[in-house]
């Protein structure tokens, strides 16, 4: 069970977690999750750089130490990184001291003071434990749901397109779990925006 556009009364649970950007202007935050990864990541890049487009990219640790090459690359084009933990962990069935240890241990190798919980699953506590620690925790207002396989790449895109709004954080992800979908509706949702003049930037 997910929400593809994350409602009112979530946010409002958690004030003190980043939803969405200011309004004012035109601009999209386009999010991607799980990388690096030798193919998608990769990809994503070239679509960005075809549009002269920013983006965040929120990667795993164990990743980034597998594929220095292309973390290194998302750095060098301009874009910004945040922590998604080492392995990817599922904060709700996870030990508070084991969940920021293993965020910890990712920050070694992901210098930003952005965080994303994996599958968006944290405790109020791990909050706590990471914004003491200087930790901006990032979350999303618009879900693509590329990691559903039961999805096509056609409905992943309908999402983004109807839900999307200036200030929109929107969460799609560099893995081969999502590739199918993702490497369809991302091109097309840079082509879109930008021809209704929005911009795409980092967080």
């Amino acid at each position: 069970m997910y929400l593809t556009k994350t409602p009112w009364w979530l946010r409002a649970l958690y004030p003190s977690l980043v939803w969405r950007m200011p309004e004012k202007e035109k601009k999209i935050y386009l999010s991607f999750d799980d990388g690096p990864h030798p193919v998608a990541t990769a990809f994503v890049l070239d679509q960005l750089a075809a549009y002269g487009a920013k983006a965040s990219f929120f990667c795993i640790g164990k990743n980034v130490v597998a594929e220095p090459a292309i973390y290194q690359r998302i750095l060098a084009e301009g874009h910004s990184v945040g922590n998604h933990t080492y392995e990817h962990l599922n904060g709700w069935k996870t030990a508070d001291e084991n969940y920021i240890a293993d965020t910890m241990h990712a920050a070694r190798y992901i210098q930003s003071n952005l965080f994303r919980p994996p599958y968006g699953r944290i405790k109020r506590s791990q909050i706590k434990h990471l914004q003491q620690k200087g930790m901006r925790v990032i979350m999303w207002d618009v879900l693509s749901a590329d990691f559903d396989t039961s999805l096509t790449a056609q409905a992943s895109l309908s999402y983004v397109l109807y839900h999307t709004k200036p200030g929109s954080i929107v969460l799609f992800h560099d893995s081969e779990k999502a590739w199918e979908r993702m490497s369809v509706a991302l091109p097309a949702v840079l082509k879109h925006f930008t021809s209704e003049g929005y911009v795409f930037d980092r967080l």
